[in-house]
């Protein structure tokens, strides 16, 4: 969410109790802004929170020029001091999966190991903060969210905020193919040329929700009497997405411990 409109934004996902207190959200309004200006980055995004045994991390979103692709991940355990996450590699991606299991301990100097003995442990070397910034990665691409016509890509391929973006009207926000996914496309590449000649290039550019395998791996509830439409992963439980109909106001935010609900397609 846009550290911009932080404060209303979190009112928009408090019933699904993703909130933070008030000494976190005032920390966060200063820090975000001087975040910005130190990396000069075009906004900053708060992205989220995840849950540590001694101590949680707070996630911020820094994105440059290319809404899409120019993106880099910090954290925080106080909402004031931040430190960059290092950029994550399909070595790094295949290392932490092999390795990291279980709770985040919140020490990102702290060292996983697939072994049991100390020697195999640090043979290893896949630290927490490795772990942090494959996980963040590794939901951003999965679970972000975005209604649609909220982006536009230029021919060159750059992606940038669409300024006459008002708002799904009520009936499109209520449907789950008016939801894209923020991350490099997939399924939009598997589409016959006749499904294609029926969409905008300018702003389907990217995955429909509704095209997600398993069928019912989102939940869409309008909230706050109509005011609000909310859409909550059930593969990353914690992830919420919410859009104002008929405004420009839209985001999402993470607060979990971190791990993907590997069950959900038995349990639907």
């Amino acid at each position: 969410m846009d550290s911009n409109s932080l404060y209303y934004s979190l009112e928009l996902v408090a019933g699904s109790g993703q909130t933070l207190n008030v000494e976190q959200r005032a920390a966060l309004q200063t820090s975000l802004v001087i975040l910005k200006k130190n990396y000069k980055f075009s906004r900053v995004l708060f992205w989220g929170k995840i849950l540590g045994l001694n101590e949680d991390y707070f996630i911020a979103q820094g994105r440059g020029e290319d809404e899409m692709q120019d993106k880099k991940y910090l954290y925080s355990f106080n909402c004031m001091d931040w430190f960059l996450l290092p950029s994550t590699t399909d070595s790094m991606i295949q290392e932490v999966s092999a390795a990291a299991k279980g709770r985040f301990i919140g020490d990102p100097s702290h060292v996983y190991g697939q072994g049991e003995s100390d020697e195999e442990k640090l043979e290893s070397k896949v630290k927490e903060e490795s772990r942090l910034a494959v996980t963040v990665h590794q939901i951003d691409e999965e679970v972000s969210v975005v209604p649609r016509g909220a982006f536009i890509k230029s021919p060159h391929g750059l992606v940038q905020i669409n300024r006459s973006f008002g708002g799904l009207s009520d009936s499109e926000a209520g449907k789950l193919d008016n939801y894209l996914h923020f991350s490099e496309p997939k399924n939009l590449k598997k589409k016959s040329i006749l499904e294609m000649a029926d969409l905008n290039p300018a702003i389907d550019f990217l995955d429909v929700l509704s095209d997600d395998i398993p069928k019912g791996s989102w939940s869409l509830q309008c909230e706050c009497a109509g005011r609000v439409c909310v859409l909550r992963s059930l593969f990353w439980l914690g992830l919420t997405s919410y859009h104002v109909p008929m405004t420009p106001q839209h985001g999402y935010i993470y607060i979990g411990d971190g791990t993907k609900n590997l069950d959900l397609p038995f349990m639907l």
